[in-house]
């Protein structure tokens, strides 16, 4: 068991803004949850395909960038080139270009996406988690992990973004921030977490956009 008893203000701190924000944290993740029963297949690779453009970049900036695409009727039909000049706000654009076309021909079956049959074939988030990362170029845990939270697959598992590190350090729950994360630390970071927030009496889901939030100041995807 962890031993948080010098960090007692801090997550006092915290407990009071859970306190504050707890209504719009459930909000978000209701949201999230109407995903599967009630999202399409489309709908769901706009989430996969803003998840591919985070990594280094501002959540914001990813997403407004979705929007362009999906203004422009590129996701489905644009090529590489076409898609990338609407990432001039997302670092590497070129690279994640060409994933989000790669990705889009992994999940083309008789000329239309179809992603939700895939995901009902395994038991949990961990096995889904692990399919995406070995199968998906541009995902990590980290990425992986938020595209299954945004589509209400998130309950049991962590994204482990600078932000969530950063304060997991601050907590006491790791000894310090890792400079790169494998997939066996990315885990045992992962358990640590669910163990920290059992303790502290805030559900896994509600703890990652609760340390977002105190880090960014809003409850965003």
């Amino acid at each position: 068991m962890l031993n948080f008893r010098d960090n007692k203000q801090m997550i006092d701190q915290l407990h009071k803004i859970y306190r504050t924000r707890k209504g719009e944290i459930v909000s978000r993740i209701r949201e999230f949850q109407k995903f599967q029963p009630y999202k399409n297949d489309e709908e769901i690779f706009y989430e996969l395909t803003f998840c591919i453009l985070t990594p280094q970049s501002k959540a914001q900036c990813c997403w407004d960038a979705v929007l362009a695409i999906k203004q422009h009727n590129l996701l489905f039909n644009g090529t590489a080139e076409q898609i990338k000049r609407r990432l001039h706000r997302v670092r590497f654009h070129n690279k994640k270009a060409g994933y989000v076309v790669e990705a889009r021909t992994l999940f083309t079956k008789g000329g239309r996406i179809s992603i939700k049959p895939l995901i009902s074939k395994f038991t949990g988030s961990h096995e889904i988690r692990e399919w995406l990362v070995k199968n998906i170029k541009g995902l990590g845990y980290k990425e992986a992990s938020h595209f299954l939270r945004n589509i209400g697959l998130g309950e049991k598992i962590a994204i482990l973004d600078r932000h969530i590190l950063r304060n997991l350090h601050l907590l006491g729950v790791i000894e310090e921030i890792p400079d790169s994360l494998s997939r066996s630390k990315y885990l045992q970071i992962e358990e640590r977490m669910a163990e920290f927030s059992k303790q502290v009496n805030i559900p896994l889901s509600h703890l990652d956009l609760l340390l977002w939030y105190k880090e960014t100041g809003q409850i965003f995807k």
